[in-house]
């Protein structure tokens, strides 16, 4: 049921006049004359949360998205008073509290500017069926206001005139405007006369969002039982409010290993041994790289899940180890449902410790999923995440997997008309008592959760690799994702592009599509321009259904054998550029991937473009996405930019057409911008790296550019043990300086750098290394603008003549 908001609705309540005020260090309290709280909270300077209590009382604080590590602590605060308004003031924001009805105005304490405004504000309806409140908040929308976010959803990324509803749902060959579907992340980023804010409503019973749907000047969210709990983030930067919602709700506790940014290769299913072993043996015959190859529920004995098919897999750690030695990583599904069968150690065991989900009444959750009939761990409970975890020591520790895929964790439940959970069921909620109505779109997470500690606990000390189906805010802590079960088809390419887009500006940043489609067989075009697009996500994964064919590089012709090999080959020169990426993400909480509104809100052309988006901060990345293209036009942000395949510069704040035939899509990379590139490896660290490549991109200006490094797996970076290079480029109209500052202390393999040279304005006559001139011989210097220096220079000085 869909409630609306509107004023004049029967049953809705609303906060009178405040009648009390206290302050508690960085918490104040309003107190109207019908008992409602409003509880403010000054987490920094730049982001507030707002809590209220219909009965003068509070549950208990609890919440799984918010992060023990979140950043806290303000600069300035200083509250006001006069007859009409109470004001809290940071040195970010001015947050004006209406005496007479609680409504909350949200101004820029520099310029005084509006940011945001309650419409209604706060009001709730009492809930007959369930007890407790239907909690609602609506906010003035503004003219020419935006929104953004909301994870996974599958529409236009600007959310402008549309309604939505969070509730996690197993949504097989969904489409374009489906809603809901696998994720429920409640954060929005509103932009509001250039200036960018979040809303995070932490609340997780089934929400909705209405973006000026039902009526054009108001946009409003509300939950169908909880508490109305939101943060306020602003920026003014977009950037800096994903940066800030994700430092709230969870960085990822560590990098991936290296590896789990390579291809990876799966299919419903891989089986027996044999059809493994013929896969991972044509991807090195026919030299396409791949990392990662996968085993879906047919490599378990009835689908049990822990347990193997002997007959289709007689000796598992043999052949895992065989794989890894020919540079492949094994990975596993693993699904939370667990077969009723009495002689299964793992449903014995749970049903001994009373670790499953009972109905209301007593009765034990039974649904029927893949095995057929099924008991369920309760994932809310702790003891039972640790139990849970305790189960992958064989799996990874003894036969060597090294990842595990969590899907149908939304929960999904087979031949039951709302295909999960009935409402009835009951979760420990670590301690928190209560339905499934509470914990339905945590489940899954809990299940991520639990599955991460464990590959942590036994894949140690090398790090672990998690993926799940079913997340919410704060999920991006443990795993990656992907976006569930699409469709070959050119609607979902846009779909995949948009939902990448969305997932990174919603703070899941590791996430990818099945490229090529789920459900249904691509042709050779779509395969071709899937992969053109999927090898610029930071998760990069060919799914498909056993039902539909053979998905594989070279199940096409060999045409498109080639051009997916020159692309995942691409994938694998940009993967050091990619890891930094990363760094970033997860020490700053940048997104990996930015849609052109997130690169650059000032232009208002961005707030409507959907297909364009920056990979990490420097490439451009354009597919693809309508059949029989020769080319496409595209909007190419302010600047000038580099064509990727011929250095053409073009000059950005336009659409432009660009020529893009089948082994092609456009890609540009910002001038200014060093890129390093590894060799292209079979997987990664098959060789040592004896040079790195840095391809600089002239500017006449300034531009800094960064190079992370590791050891590529395991913790040694936290303890010091990695290598980050900023790069100071400085162009002149005849010289080009690079400046290079280094920290850590990890020492790469490599000794020198392939220095390349892109659009020099000038012919090179004198290099000076850290002050000495060297003659162009000893670099290697020849006609193609390259040269070798030794990677621990200081300072690189071109000089040139016209």
């Amino acid at each position: 049921m869909i409630v609306n908001t509107e004023l004049e609705l029967k049953g809705n309540l609303f906060p009178t006049k405040i009648i009390d005020y206290k302050k508690d260090v960085d918490t104040l309290y309003f107190t109207t004359e019908n008992n409602v709280v409003l509880e403010l909270t000054i987490l920094r300077d730049s982001v507030l949360r707002f809590r209220y209590a219909t009965t003068g009382n509070f549950e208990k604080d609890f919440s799984y998205a918010i992060t023990k590590y979140a950043s806290r602590g303000y600069n300035f605060l200083k509250i006001e008073e006069d007859k009409n308004l109470y004001k809290v003031i940071t040195s970010k924001l001015i947050c004006e509290i209406s005496k007479e009805n609680l409504r909350i105005s949200l101004f820029d304490a520099k310029d005084l500017s509006l940011i945001n405004e309650d419409e209604i504000g706060f009001h709730w309806e009492e809930s007959y069926e369930f007890g407790g409140d239907i909690v609602k908040m609506s906010k003035t929308s503004h003219d020419g206001e935006s929104y953004f976010g909301l994870g996974d959803k599958p529409v236009k990324l600007n959310l402008k005139g549309q309604r939505f509803q969070n509730w996690v749902t197993d949504s097989y060959a969904y489409g374009k405007n489906t809603d809901p579907i696998y994720k429920s992340i409640p954060f929005y980023t509103g932009l509001n006369n250039n200036k960018a804010y979040g809303i995070f409503f932490d609340n997780t019973f089934r929400t909705y969002f209405d973006f000026a749907q039902e009526r054009r000047n108001v946009t409003s969210f509300w939950a169908q039982g909880g508490e109305m709990n939101y943060y306020f983030i602003y920026g003014p930067q977009m950037s800096d409010v994903v940066a800030n919602y994700t430092d709230l709700t969870g960085k990822p506790h560590q990098l991936p290993p290296l590896w789990a940014l390579g291809f990876h290769q799966c299919k419903w299913s891989y089986y027996p041994e044999s059809k493994v072993k013929e896969i991972t043996q044509k991807f090195r015959e026919l030299k396409i790289p791949c990392d990662a190859i996968y085993l879906d529920i047919d490599y378990m004995d009835g689908f049990r899940c822990f347990t193997w098919n002997k007959d289709y897999f007689p000796d598992p750690k043999r052949m895992v180890s065989e794989l890894e030695e020919d540079g492949f990583k094994t990975v596993v599904i693993i699904d939370p449902g667990i077969k009723i069968d009495k002689d299964y150690s793992v449903f014995k065991e749970a049903l001994e410790k009373d670790y499953f989900c009972k109905r209301a009444d007593g009765p034990y959750m039974k649904g029927k999923v893949w095995p057929g009939e099924c008991y369920f761990p309760d994932f809310t409970n702790p003891e039972v995440r640790d139990w849970w975890s305790s189960l992958f020591k064989e799996l990874i520790e003894e036969i060597g997997v090294k990842g595990v895929w969590n899907d149908m964790n939304e929960p999904a439940v087979m031949e039951v008309p709302n295909k999960t959970f009935p409402n009835d069921v009951r979760h420990d909620y670590d301690g928190n008592r209560c339905s499934h109505r509470k914990a339905h779109n945590i489940y899954g997470m809990q299940m991520a959760r639990a599955t991460y500690q464990g590959l942590k606990k036994y894949a140690y000390p090398k790090r672990p690799f998690v993926i799940t189906r079913s997340a919410y805010s704060g999920t991006q802590r443990y795993t990656s994702t992907w976006t569930g079960d699409n469709v070959a088809t050119w609607e979902h390419l846009w779909i995949a592009n948009i939902q990448a887009q969305r997932l990174a500006m919603s703070g899941y940043s590791f996430a990818g599509s099945d490229i090529g489609g789920f459900a249904e067989q691509p042709h050779g075009e779509l395969f071709t321009r899937w992969i053109q697009l999927g090898v610029f996500h930071p998760f990069c994964r060919v799914h498909s259904s056993g039902d539909h064919g053979n998905q594989e590089p070279w199940a096409f012709d060999e045409d498109v054998t080639n051009i997916v090999r020159k692309f995942i080959e691409l994938r694998y020169q940009l993967l050091p550029y990619l890891y930094t990426a990363f760094w970033q993400y997860a020490d700053e909480g940048i997104p990996m991937l930015k849609s052109l509104v997130l690169f650059d809100q000032d232009d208002v052309h961005t707030h409507y473009r959907t297909d364009e988006f920056i990979y990490g901060d420097k490439i451009l990345v354009c597919p693809i996405i309508e059949p029989n293209a020769k080319g496409r036009r595209m909007f190419v942000p302010r600047g000038k930019w580099f064509n990727f395949w011929t250095d053409k510069i073009v000059k950005g704040g336009k659409e432009m057409w660009v020529d893009a035939d089948i082994d092609s899509i456009p890609v540009f990379v910002k001038e200014g911008a060093i890129i390093p590139k590894y060799p292209v490896q079979q997987y990664v660290d098959e060789k040592e790296i004896e040079r790195v490549t840095l391809d600089v991109y002239y500017k006449e200006g300034k531009e800094n550019s960064m190079f992370y490094d590791d050891a590529h797996d395991g913790y040694d970076y936290i303890k010091g043990r990695y290598s980050l290079r900023t790069f100071k480029l400085t162009g002149k109209p005849k010289q080009l300086i690079i400046q290079q500052h280094k920290e850590g202390k990890y020492t790469a393999a490599y000794e020198t750098f392939l220095v390349k040279l892109h659009g020099l304005p000038f012919k090179v006559t004198k290099i000076e290394i850290d002050n000495v001139l060297i003659p162009l011989s000893e670099v290697k210097m020849n006609g193609d603008n390259s040269m070798i220096v030794d990677k621990n220079f200081t300072e690189l000085h071109i000089i040139g003549t016209k």
